[in-house]
């Protein structure tokens, strides 16, 4: 088959080969914990519409990327991690395809959508977004194929209806995700630059039918708001207190994010340099839809800078117009590589792919000696990571020197998909804990003793989703309970023992274990006292 006829076909199974393997090979997170827990108690309790987690109410977010997680797991399995994360590494795939569409349209150049999206693909926390099961990839993947049918719908002439409510029906998913989160940070900023660059033409014509997007667009977003404040009063405080962290939570400067060229990962040079709008404009094949990208990019930066609240990883809507603003330099670099003798353009090139390759040539040596102490029983995935990151640094030394960029582009991406296949596996490797205790071990305990086991005081979403059920927090209101029963046991933080002893003063109190989740142990900086709790066993006397 003819490459340049297939592209979006080896677009896709890059894709597959990146955000499909070993997606349960890294431990759930905190963020993932709380989307799971809520999918199963959709599963288990039937809390589809009023959702929970650990049976409280838990509307902070729209349910629809639970609803999908929820689906996966009903057909693969509560407990696989790999089913819970499927549906996030599906809404990339498709993230990414329309990405490379949108980016066809924008330059009629098959050959620069595919560079694009092969940089989105790769960018550190487009990966990231995709093996993870949380919310913002969803949101966002809605959001850029709304973006693609209202940019056929202000510059094509056919299908204005069907655009503009399919556009409706994918805003609201986006909606249903998170809220107005890709409303406001890719969808905003893209129509800002699309009417400075191209202007919104012909708008008579198109009233209409942009009605009916709003229309559908306000229905779909609105609907489960509507039932959640109308079925629970509870719907209404916890919006309030969600909108209100916007500007009272993780408040950072307004220049937090601009080191976002950087959330790229192996692109970060190319990024910046993409960005530099004075030297490569004159450089791209096209220059206007250079400069929209090139807009839509800073447009989108400028406004997250505007709120308060700020998180790294908020930028990931920065990553999807940056991705196509990088295809731009990556494109003139196939185009022109070799016949650039300004040392202030090729050293850069030099530097960052001479980089990556460095660290697959000295990867076997340098990554044995990091991953000795837990190589043990993980030597098969080391000698085939080894081999081919040395392959893959030798290959893109080589082509270097003979300037050929276009295959050292596309050993990047091998690198990339070479650390997922057999890196990952590796992790076992870094996350050594010798008083591992996980909490689904509770549930022996429990049987053993014939006793019931409640939490202290807080509720840690990984410690619950292990549990695998829901756990009775005794701190109700910042009110303590006491059980019925006359012996039971607590999971007690180390902070709060203290609490503890004062709250069961008149109570025998029995230290079992200490159940750990920690990834690494106790002598470790990363050990958190939040992944672990000390178990009791009190008896009323």
């Amino acid at each position: 088959m003819k490459v340049e006829k297939n592209y979006l076909l080896l677009l896709f199974f890059t894709c597959a080969a990146i955000f499909f393997v070993n997606l349960d090979a890294l431990p759930v997170n905190i963020m993932e914990a709380r989307n799971f827990i809520t999918a199963r108690e959709m599963l288990n309790d039937g809390n589809w519409l009023l959702t929970t987690i650990n049976g409280e109410p838990r509307y902070q977010k729209p349910p629809l990327p639970t609803w999908l997680t929820a689906f996966s797991a009903a057909i693969f399995g509560i407990k696989s991690v790999w089913a819970l994360r499927l549906p996030a590494a599906i809404m990339t795939l498709f993230l990414v395809l329309f990405s490379y569409k949108l980016a066809k349209k924008l330059t009629s150049e098959k050959i620069y959508a595919f560079i694009s999206a092969l940089v989105m693909a790769t960018s550190f926390y487009i990966v990231a977004s995709a093996r993870d099961g949380q919310w913002d990839i969803y949101t966002h993947g809605f959001m850029v194929v709304c973006i693609y049918l209202l940019y056929l719908f202000f510059t094509e002439e056919p299908h204005k209806y069907r655009n503009a409510i399919l556009a409706g029906l994918f805003f609201g998913c986006s909606f249903l995700s998170k809220g107005p989160v890709s409303l406001y940070a890719l969808l905003l900023p893209f129509l800002i630059a699309f009417g400075i660059v191209y202007k919104y033409k012909n708008f008579k014509t198109r009233w209409l039918p942009l009605l009916a997007f709003l229309i559908v667009a306000m229905v779909v977003s609105a609907w489960w708001h509507w039932y959640t404040l109308n079925f629970d009063p509870a719907a209404a405080e916890i919006t309030k207190k969600e909108t209100t962290n916007w500007i009272s939570y993780e408040i950072k400067p307004f220049y937090y994010y601009w080191s976002f060229f950087t959330q790229s990962g192996v692109w970060t040079i190319p990024a910046f340099i993409g960005l530099l709008y004075p030297y490569l404009k004159n450089r791209v094949f096209n220059k206007k839809a250079y400069l929209f990208t090139f807009l839509w990019t800073m447009v989108s930066v400028v406004l997250l800078s505007l709120i308060p609240e700020k998180k790294s990883r908020y930028l990931l809507p920065v990553l999807v117009p940056m991705a196509l603003n990088t295809g731009f330099y990556i494109e003139y670099l196939f185009r022109r590589f070799k016949e650039l003798k300004d040392k202030r353009e090729t050293i850069p090139v030099y530097f960052n792919f001479g980089l990556i390759a460095f660290i697959g040539i000295v990867f076997p040596v340098g990554g044995y000696i990091f991953l000795k102490d837990g190589i043990a029983g993980n030597w098969l995935w080391f000698v085939l990571l080894s081999l081919a990151l040395l392959t893959i640094g030798i290959l893109m030394f080589r082509n270097l020197f003979r300037r050929k960029i276009a295959s050292v582009f596309y050993l990047t991406i091998a690198f990339i998909v070479a650390v997922i296949w057999f890196g990952l596996p590796l992790s076992k490797a870094i996350t050594i804990n010798p008083d591992y205790k996980p909490f689904s071990e509770l549930h022996a305990f429990e049987e053993k003793e014939n006793i019931n086991i409640y939490e202290f005081s807080d509720m840690t979403p990984e410690l619950i989703w292990d549990y695998g059920e829901k756990m009775e927090i005794l701190n109700q209101d910042d009110t303590f309970i006491t059980p019925t029963e006359n012996r039971f046991g607590v999971l007690v933080s180390e902070e709060n023992l203290q609490h503890f002893d004062e709250i069961f003063a008149g109570f025998k109190r029995e230290h079992v274990a200490r159940y750990d989740m920690n990834p690494k142990g106790p002598n470790s900086r990363t050990h958190k006292t939040r992944l672990y709790r000390d178990l009791f066993v009190v008896t009323k006397e």
